[in-house]
């Protein structure tokens, strides 16, 4: 019988069985790996796998991490075949019909400090690092990340351990340097429609020479965050080259911070907490300072909107918040000066991102504020009218809100500058500081 004999025939015959033919599934599951196997599969029944189970694909030395689907369908998927999702497909990068072997994930270490956290107890930098770590690894599923940012939102967050979260989330992407003293940013929290002032300050404050690499992040609780207003114009999904490319050209830029990989368990985790309208405060703070220290900010100018429908109500929170915001910035070595604001009501006329995208780009002057040569030339309120009344941005099915516009501008009607009732706003303008402690000269309040 040879060298191998009986043995060696069932040898082969049984390490062919534990192998499948991976196949690309063209299903985009939104940061999140999935795979498919069919319910007769031999290694299904034979391993004992369950749907929603975290299994290891694995061949030679690339291996990812995925949360079992199961399929009953031959026209979907062979019995002898594994699917994965376009993100896991991706990060494999194997040609479709390679072997890979398939074998029960190892639960993450670090899952013992989210039932933790479910307790109550406080947890220490080295735990959030490595949970940060295992979420970058696609070790947790979409259930156990939304179990730990209620745990947080539900126990609450000290401010050492919001300090802690913001540099696990740092230290688990890239790092920018610019090489210059001051590297200039703004923020708003968010929650008052119509808010885009980032498009109109960023190009203001590098025309005075000023560097300011603006990364936004995309919506949350909201219709569209300035990212997915931005793109309306002109791409945002740049990469660390790139960024480097423009920002040194033009000073300035507007991107979205998660395609250049800064704190990308920040991205991570917003995919969860957008379905969920969550954003508590200790993870929005990790959030946003995370993505600015990343980023290579060194001062960043802060707006809370506080008023009855904003994300902070009363100001008592707002003052809390801005505390926290300024005790952790400052031990990131971030300068960090907040004001609040009045949210009592809408910034300007219109609260969708297309309008918004056309109201701020005609008030921007001669020039977008975005990338350079990504939009066609022309006075600005010229460009952004025509591109709204083409009907571009419903085509194109844009995040945040384009796609099912309330209504479409009337021909000749420029939206950016469509009357509100009565053709004018009532009532003091918002976005203005609340009192006169809010603000010092020039409307800046320095931090306590």
């Amino acid at each position: 019988m040879g060298r191998f004999g009986i043995h060696g025939e069932f040898s082969v015959s049984r390490s062919r069985r534990q192998t499948l033919r991976l196949r690309r599934v063209a299903i985009d599951t939104f940061r999140e790996n999935v795979a498919y196997m069919h319910r007769d599969c031999e290694i299904y029944c034979a391993e004992g796998f369950q749907a929603l189970a975290k299994i290891e694909i694995r061949s030679g030395r690339k291996r990812v991490l995925a949360v079992l689907n199961v399929v009953d369908n031959g026209n979907i998927l062979a019995p002898d075949e594994l699917g994965l999702s376009e993100q896991a497909f991706d990060q494999l990068n194997l040609r479709e019909g390679h072997a890979v072997r398939v074998a029960h994930a190892e639960p993450p270490a670090s899952l013992a400090a989210v039932h933790r956290k479910i307790a109550g107890d406080p947890l220490r930098y080295e735990e959030f690092l490595a949970l940060t770590r295992d979420i970058v690894d696609n070790r947790y599923s979409k259930m156990e990340m939304a179990t730990f940012l209620v745990a947080c939102s539900h126990s609450g967050m000290s401010r050492d351990e919001v300090l802690s979260l913001t540099r696990a989330m740092v230290e688990t992407g890239e790092r920018l340097d610019w090489g210059e003293p001051l590297v200039a940013d703004k923020h708003c929290i968010g929650g008052i429609p119509g808010n885009r002032t980032s498009m109109l300050l960023v190009p203001i404050v590098a025309a005075h020479g000023m560097l300011i690499p603006k990364t936004s992040s995309r919506a949350i609780t909201s219709p569209a965050g300035t990212a997915d207003t931005m793109e309306l114009l002109a791409q945002v999904e740049l990469s660390p080259k790139r960024l480097h490319e423009i920002v040194r050209r033009e000073r300035g830029c507007l991107a979205w911070g998660g395609a250049a990989r800064l704190a990308p368990v920040d991205d991570i985790l917003i995919s969860v907490e957008r379905p969920l309208s969550m954003d508590s405060p200790g993870q929005m703070i990790a959030s946003i300072l995370s993505k600015k220290v990343a980023a290579g900010s060194t001062h960043l100018l802060l707006d809370i909107p506080a008023g009855p429908t904003a994300k902070v109500r009363r100001m008592q929170d707002a003052v809390a918040l801005r505390k926290l915001f300024e005790f952790v910035g400052d031990r990131m070595g971030l300068h960090t000066e907040v004001i609040i604001t009045d949210g009592s009501q809408p910034i300007g006329r219109g609260d969708r991102s297309v309008f918004r995208a056309a109201r701020r780009h005609a008030g921007a002057g001669k020039r977008p504020a975005g990338p350079a040569g990504s939009a066609p030339e022309g006075p600005a309120p010229g460009r952004a009218g025509a591109r709204v009344r083409s009907g571009h941005p419903w085509r194109a099915g844009l995040r945040g809100g384009a796609r099912h516009p309330r209504f479409r501008p009337r021909a000749g009607e420029d939206a950016g500058h469509r009357p509100g009732p009565g053709g004018k706003r009532s009532g003091p303008r918002a976005g203005t500081p609340v009192s006169q402690g809010a603000c010092a000269a020039g409307g800046l309040r320095h931090g306590h």
